[in-house]
């Protein structure tokens, strides 16, 4: 077990008794109450009227990862990392998109590969494409903004994966990277199981009762930890439709031209909440003036190298390798921004 490992467990151990989100929305409500209780009402209304929008959306969310779960669908990732390097890049962005890690708990895993002896260049491949999409988020995308964007955050995160994967693969065979995790790092724990010893899915999980529970189980924990991001995502929406001027927005980051796209691509790693809970906000921005291509480059920056991820991957790897991720994340975020902006 990394320290990383047992440090993201201390976290969540301690969110189960105070958790800041739920925190953060009743004091929000208090605010409002005190403040404006004029605004109270129509705050709650709006939060209610978009939860029920993207209920269904929601639904499959939910679904998605408990399926994940109970089928040991992500012991599949394990076939991404063997073979010759440029195919298990390719195969690294691929899964990478489809899997269901989000950047923190990725990490783990991420310690696991590397220290098996798995190459860089894959690894980072799956870590810059993990976080930015997966199905439960693909379902959310489309629900909250649109399919467009859904399709292009999936693109993107394969293009970056891909970019990342093959920069660090010619960078190692430069003769570079060759030691990337840090020396008091250990070997993944029990992030790691899956990799050394991964097990075939059971599709038909519905036959036996402990993956039934675990169905279950992960299914109420997702929708939990998915709704009450949503709540504060909305909540915080309702006030910036009232408060925050369509003109600011639209000076900042609409628009048009790259700059609009390059300030959402660096205002996305420190302003970003969470993946789900950036989705409404980004939408919210976008009826406000702001760029589709600025909201894919904030959404795809954010989901890479949010504070919390950079930290978990500066604890886990020296500082090239993290200075690599960084420039990796930046890049290919904008690039995915400007890309998007001319398509859409």
């Amino acid at each position: 077990m990394t320290e990383i490992a047992l440090t993201l467990r201390r976290v969540a151990r301690s969110g189960k008794s105070l958790d800041r989100v739920w925190i953060s929305v009743g004091a929000i409500l208090l605010a409002i109450g005190i403040f404006v209780p004029h605004q109270l009402g129509p705050s709650i209304g709006f939060t209610i009227d978009q939860l029920l929008s993207v209920a269904p959306f929601l639904m499959a969310s939910v679904v998605i990862a408990a399926w994940a779960g109970a089928t040991g669908a992500d012991s599949l990732i394990a076939r991404a990392f063997t073979g010759q390097p440029v195919a298990m890049v390719l195969m690294a962005s691929a899964f990478g998109a489809l899997s269901p890690f989000c950047s923190c708990g990725v990490i783990p895993l991420i310690a696991a590969l590397l220290s098996m002896g798995v190459p860089l260049a894959p690894v980072m491949a799956f870590w810059l494409a993990s976080p930015v999409i997966d199905p439960g988020m693909f379902a959310l995308t489309a629900g909250t903004i649109g399919m467009d964007f859904a399709i292009g955050k999936t693109i993107a995160a394969i293009a970056i994966g891909l970019m990342g994967g093959f920069a660090t693969l010619w960078l190692s065979r430069m003769g570079f990277l060759t030691d990337p995790l840090r020396d008091d790092v250990g070997n993944g724990g029990c992030g790691g199981a899956k990799m050394r010893a991964p097990k075939p899915p059971v599709w038909a999980f519905w036959r036996e009762s402990d993956r039934v529970t675990k169905f279950r189980r992960d299914g109420v924990k997702t929708a939990v930890f998915l709704g009450k991001w949503l709540v504060l995502a909305f909540l915080l929406e309702s006030l910036m439709l009232i408060y925050v001027p369509a003109e600011t927005v639209s000076a900042a980051v609409g628009g048009d031209g790259i700059l609009p796209i390059l300030i959402a691509t660096f205002v996305g790693v420190p302003a970003y909440l969470n993946g789900y809970a950036a989705l409404p906000l980004v939408g919210g921005l976008i009826g406000q003036g702001m760029q589709p291509g600025a909201g894919m480059a904030f959404l795809v920056a954010g989901g890479v190298s949010s504070l919390p991820a950079a930290i978990a991957v500066f604890a886990l790897v020296k500082k090239p390798v993290f200075a690599l991720y960084l420039a990796y994340a930046l890049i290919g975020s904008f690039a995915a921004g400007l890309g998007f902006q001319l398509v859409i």
